[in-house]
Parts: C-alpha cells; sequence; structure tokens
C-alpha cells in the first residue's frame, strides 16, 4: 500500500459519515477546537479540562489530571511513582522529553542487600529494599516551571477535593483494587488507609483518603520542596527508617528530572518518537523498523500474517531491550545501532513467516500499572505524559500520614554486577513507562499505552493500525491487541475478538496463546490526542479498556 493511498484512506475513515455508521469500534472521537484531556479516569479527565478553560496550558491541565489520578487510581500511580512526559510546542514544531524516574538510594547496593540474605540475581519485588526515590512531583514542578500558565497552587484543588469528599469508585479500579488485596494487607498503614472496613472498596463506594488530601496540599502551597525536603520528605525517610530501609535525607532532597532529547525512527511516512533509556520506548522503535521491512498484510491488522510478523518483530525487538537497556549515565546503549534500519533487515530476516521462534536471542547492534494521559490545549500543544507505581499499589508500603503508596521500580534492577542493570548508588532502574508520540505533515498525535511490558508492542500495533490501515485514533486505540505473556517465548496474550480461524492458524504455526475476553486490560488502557495545525481541529481518544474519556474544553462563558 503506497503513501498516496494510505493517506487518502485515512482521510476517508476520518471524514466519511457512511463508514462511521458502519463500524468496528466503540467510541466516536471527540473532535473539537478547543483542548481535550484523555485519561483513564473520567473525573481526571473533567479536572483537566476544566484547568484549559481557565486558560491553563497542556502541560497544566496533565499536572491537574495526574493529580486526580493518583487519587482515583492509588494502585496505578501517584506521588509515590515515577514520571516520563514528551511535550510538542505547536509554535516551534519541537519537542522535549523528561525522565523524572528516581534513582537508587545511596546506600542500596548489590552488597547491603547480599548481607541481609539476597542469594539470585533478582532484586526483591516489594517491600523496603524495592522503593526508589519517587519522580513524579519532580516531575510536574519541571513541566510546569517551563510550560505552566496558572499558578502552581491552582492545579491541585480537584485532586484534593476527591481526597477530601471522596469519589465513586469505578469497575476497573475495583476490580485491580480487589485483586490487590494479598499485595496491600501486609503494610498495617496500607490496611487502614486502603482498606476501609477491612476491604477494598466495591464498585460506587465513596472512597476517602483525608491523609492524601493533606499531602497534596502541603505541595500545593510549598511546591515540590514539600515532597523532597520537607515534611513529606521527613514522613517518608521516618516510614523507610522503621521497615530498614537505606533511604536518607540527601537521596530525595539531591533528586532533579532530566530534560532528554526524544529518539525517533521513520515508519512508512510517519516519524515516530519515544524517549531514551532508561525506559525501553527504543523497543517500540526497533520492532516498527523490523515491521517496516515487509508490507502490511492486505487482509487486515488481525490477520494470520500481520499478527505473526508483529508478534515475531516483537520478540526480536524484545530481546535487544533486555540484553541493552539500562540507565544510560553507568551503562553504553546502543541506542544508533539498536535503531538503525540495516541492524533492523538483519533481525527481520530471521522470521520464518511460517512458524514461530520460541527461543529467541538478542542480536549484537552496530555500535555508534500505571497511568496514561494526554492533552491537547486550543493552541495545539500536546502532552503525552506516563506515571506509575510500577506494579498494583507499588512496593505495598504506604508512607505514614501521607496516604500514598512508594513504588517498587527497584525491583527492575538486576543483581548480577556484570548486567548493564546493576543495581548501583544513585543509579535508575530499566523503566517500562512510555509516552509517544508521532506525526506526518499537518497531523500531530500524542499517544500512549500503559501496562509493563506491553507498551512498546502495543504503541507498536497502535502506530500500524493507524499508518498501515487507516484507522483513526480511537479505533486504533480499540482495535483488538495482543500482548507479551509473563512466561514468554511462544506464549502471546490475545483478545477473542481476533477471530477462531486465524488464532487456530496461530496456533498451528506454534505459537501458544492465552485467550482474554473481547476488551481484556491486559492490552493496557491508551489514550490518544491529534492536532491538525493546518485546520486547527483536535481530535480525543479513550480506550474502552478503561474507566476513562477523552474530555473536551468547555466553551468560553460570558
Amino acid at each position: 500500500m503506497n503513501a498516496s493511498i494510505r493517506i487518502a484512506l485515512a482521510l476517508v475513515v476520518l471524514t466519511s459519515s457512511m463508514s462511521a455508521r458502519d463500524r468496528s469500534s466503540a467510541r466516536s472521537m471527540v473532535v473539537t477546537r478547543y483542548g481535550i484531556v484523555a485519561t483513564s479516569h473520567v473525573q481526571a479527565s473533567v479536572a483537566g479540562a476544566q484547568i484549559l478553560a481557565r486558560g491553563g496550558s497542556a502541560v497544566d491541565a496533565a499536572i491537574a489530571a495526574n493529580a486526580v489520578l493518583g487519587v482515583t487510581e492509588p494502585m496505578m500511580n501517584g506521588m509515590g511513582g515515577d514520571l516520563f512526559a514528551i511535550y510538542w510546542d505547536a509554535k516551534t514544531g519541537k519537542l522535549y522529553g523528561l525522565n523524572a524516574s528516581g534513582w537508587a538510594p545511596r546506600a542500596l547496593t548489590i552488597a547491603h542487600l547480599q548481607a541481609k540474605g539476597a542469594t539470585s540475581t533478582s532484586m526483591p519485588s516489594a517491600g523496603i529494599d524495592s522503593v526508589t526515590v519517587p519522580g513524579a512531583v519532580a516531575g510536574w514542578h519541571a513541566l510546569h516551571e517551563r510550560f505552566g500558565h496558572l499558578a502552581w497552587k491552582d492545579l491541585f484543588q480537584s485532586a484534593i477535593f476527591y481526597a477530601e469528599d471522596g469519589y465513586p469508585v469505578p469497575e476497573i479500579i475495583a476490580s485491580y483494587w480487589n485483586e490487590s488485596l494479598e499485595w496491600i494487607s501486609k503494610d498495617p498503614e496500607g490496611q487502614r488507609v486502603y482498606l476501609p472496613n477491612g476491604k477494598p472498596p466495591a464498585v460506587g463506594q465513596v472512597f476517602q483518603n483525608h491523609d492524601l488530601a493533606k499531602a497534596l496540599r502541603l505541595v500545593a502551597e510549598n511546591g515540590a520542596a514539600a515532597f523532597y525536603k520537607g515534611e513529606i520528605a521527613r514522613a517518608i525517610l521516618s516510614t523507610s527508617q522503621s521497615l530498614g530501609g537505606t533511604m536518607a535525607a540527601d537521596d530525595l532532597a539531591e533528586f532533579s528530572p532530566e530534560w532528554v532529547e526524544p529518539i525517533s525512527t521513520t515508519y512508512r511516512d510517519w516519524t515516530v518518537y519515544e524517549l531514551p533509556p532508561n525506559g525501553q520506548g527504543m523497543a517500540a522503535l526497533e520492532m516498527l523498523n523490523i515491521m517496516e521491512t515487509s508490507p502490511a498484510s492486505p487482509e487486515g491488522p488481525l490477520s494470520v500474517a500481520e499478527l505473526h510478523k508483529k508478534i515475531e518483530a516483537m520478540k526480536l525487538a524484545y530481546a535487544d531491550l533486555g540484553r541493552y537497556n539500562a540507565d544510560p549515565r553507568f551503562a553504553k546503549i546502543p541506542v544508533k545501532g539498536m535503531l538503525s534500519k540495516e541492524y533492523a533487515r538483519q533481525r527481520a530476516q530471521l522470521i520464518d513467516s511460517g512458524k514461530a521462534n520460541c527461543s529467541v536471542a538478542a542480536g549484537t547492534p552496530p555500535t555508534s500499572d500505571t497511568t496514561y494521559l494526554s492533552v491537547v490545549d486550543r493552541e495545539g500543544n500536546i502532552v503525552s505524559l506516563i506515571q506509575s507505581n510500577y506494579e498494583a499499589f507499588g512496593a505495598g508500603i504506604v508512607v505514614r500520614g501521607m496516604g500514598f503508596v512508594l513504588q517498587d521500580r527497584g525491583a527492575l534492577f538486576s543483581l548480577d554486577p556484570r548486567s548493564p542493570n546493576a543495581l548501583a548508588p544513585r543509579k535508575r532502574p530499566f523503566h517500562t513507562i512510555i509516552p509517544g508520540f508521532m506525526e506526518h505533515g499537518e497531523q500531530h498525535v500524542g499517544f500512549g499505552i500503559m501496562g509493563g511490558a506491553n507498551q512498546p508492542l502495543a504503541h507498536a500495533q497502535f502506530v500500524s493500525n493507524v499508518v498501515d490501515y487507516g484507522m483513526n485514533i480511537q479505533e486504533a486505540l480499540e482495535n483488538a491487541r495482543f500482548t507479551v505473556s509473563p512466561q514468554r517465548g511462544c506464549n502471546i496474550v490475545i483478545e477473542s475478538r481476533v477471530t477462531p480461524e486465524v488464532r487456530q492458524k496461530l496456533s498451528a504455526m506454534g505459537h501458544q496463546l492465552d485467550v482474554r475476553h473481547e476488551y481484556t486490560t491486559a492490552m493496557g488502557r491508551g489514550q490518544a490526542v491529534l492536532h491538525d495545525s493546518k485546520s486547527k481541529v483536535n481530535y480525543g481518544a479513550s480506550d474502552a479498556r478503561a474507566d476513562g474519556s477523552a474530555e473536551p474544553e468547555p466553551p468560553p462563558t460570558q
């Protein structure tokens, strides 16, 4: 399919009322000349849209929405987690990247954990030794300082309201809460804060978190300093010390986020951007490069040939990711080599079009649970932001008296000193959360799909849906997907909307399929916004796999 045909197809899908009446997606896009906020929780989307209506920037709205998500999706994200963001400036066309992932405490070392009895190369998956410095609040501060319009304190009022007054728990979040019962119940403070009456809140039950309201007020009134040097910092340190942790005052006070240059590749005639390591965005770009070495299947994105190609491309990209990804301040990572088109052609030659490969090794490149939201404001500026505690309720530790959990990002370090991702003081771990951005001509899209190891391959499937098959951003989010299985090898998780006939043929090729419901959260929960810089019209999309929505900025009031 050549470029002109793809563009024409995309315009037909976008504008044709005939196809809109007869479609496979569950929702329509939000279309407006004003701003849009797309998140996985309706109240967070509305809070961000209200900030836009008050003259706030895309960054202001993103911070406000993210603060609400920390209240309403507490197992997914919050002030105790990390943050990454891509910002596109509509006036200059420049992209900015922010890495607000925290580092390991200075005293958290391999020797320290071995002295405590660690015998394998794996980090603790939970508990105080899995905790790294939370970067989210510092990330908010850095974004606001550079791109904010409204006063800092005004961005947290909705989050404070929902923490203090409460909110009815929605369906999917109630399910996550219930599944995390054992994890959070190990911590007495976690039981007190997050298990009212000794159990997770039910759907529709109003949940309040007065401690979190207090912490949010401290941040609103005193800025990021309250978190890293003030009362919240003292509570974090006290919590850590009571559990035998290594966090020290200077680990918090000396942390700052890093502005980074996004990395990119071309896919067909679009340019796709991710953030550089320690995140896993390079795997999404390598996967796209491998996919690009052959034409898209004319039988569609859910055909046997197309799914097989993408599954095999994923395995190759993930093998390289696992071998090379780390904090670039501590390890030399061959990003340029991994993203070269020639290397993609070499890797693609390993794909057998008729058989699944169950054991994929890393190549040799030439040297040289989470929440995601996207915002576009009325000027067309775009924020693609992702923020996470890592696993549900993070390390399973709630900061005493502050109502939020600490992340367990340290679990992704290795205790093997030969690994580029080996634990070291003030080092950032391998990170799963990645914001995405893509553009072609006048079309600029901020997008992301959360879900741990799912993210690079979900990004690649979204990009292909838009570029290869002319889907609009809502269709591209909702289309049936596959994802990586924790068992790896030939194990693949796939949605039941992929037809039984296709699944049977994939199984005959050696793919071992774990078939889930039509819209399973195992595929991640995505959001997307699109700005057309010619028409000045904005489009928003929110995944049907979540409780959220894409909310338009309310019209000006007289």
